[in-house]
């Protein structure tokens, strides 16, 4: 992306539309526009989304943190969730979605779906029950 990450992008505050321009930015520079079609940059999300899957794929459970994972696995799974992320905001820009303002409405969504007043044991014992599916 343009020579790298310089100094000063380190200290700055990572926003959605700081990764858009700069997917943007990496794009045009090597003249890949062409190749990103949604349905393209779909497939793309979705091979992604499967390396992912498979860092975890054989560990079971985990704690929260990964506390018995080593430094390199960590930075494994960073570099996995960032492509994840990257190909998800390009995709969002090539469908002209505002996924920032989407994330927002969709949250707003959910507090009216899951009200506080709900208790948490509903949920419980919704994945506890094996003929029930679980919420979204």
């Amino acid at each position: 992306m343009g020579g790298g990450i310089k100094e000063e992008e380190e200290s700055l505050s990572v926003t959605l539309d700081l990764l858009k321009k700069k997917m943007d930015d990496f794009s045009k520079e090597r003249d890949w526009e062409k190749f990103h079609s949604p349905r393209n940059l779909l497939l793309a999300l979705v091979g992604e989304i499967g390396e992912l899957s498979e860092i975890f794929q054989w560990k079971g459970e985990v704690p929260k943190g990964l506390p018995d994972w080593k430094e390199e696995e960590k930075q494994h799974l960073g570099e996995e969730l960032s492509d994840v992320l990257l190909y998800l905001i390009r995709l969002s820009d090539m469908c002209g979605v505002d996924l920032g303002q989407a994330a927002l409405r969709k949250l707003q969504l959910n507090v009216l779906k899951y009200p506080v007043d709900g208790s948490s044991n509903e949920y419980e014992n919704v994945n506890n029950n094996n003929d029930t599916a679980g919420a979204d």
